[in-house]
């Protein structure tokens, strides 16, 4: 498992851990922002590959 994998699994277990405590737009709030903090945390080239490799997938 990848390091980009655990961040992602990491902010939906935390955003629906919280979402009893902070609400569902909050918790909602930090499911999809984790996971897009950590792509705009990607340098360009990491991104083009993550764009690269999710195409290929898709042909399949």
């Amino acid at each position: 498992m990848t390091a980009r994998t655990k961040l992602v699994i990491g902010g939906v277990a935390v955003g629906l851990l919280l979402m009893p405590l902070i609400g569902f737009w909050m918790s909602l709030l930090v499911v999809l922002g984790v996971p897009a903090v950590a792509y705009l945390a990607l340098d360009p080239s990491q991104r083009r590959r993550l764009r690269r490799v999710s195409r290929k997938q898709l042909d399949r």
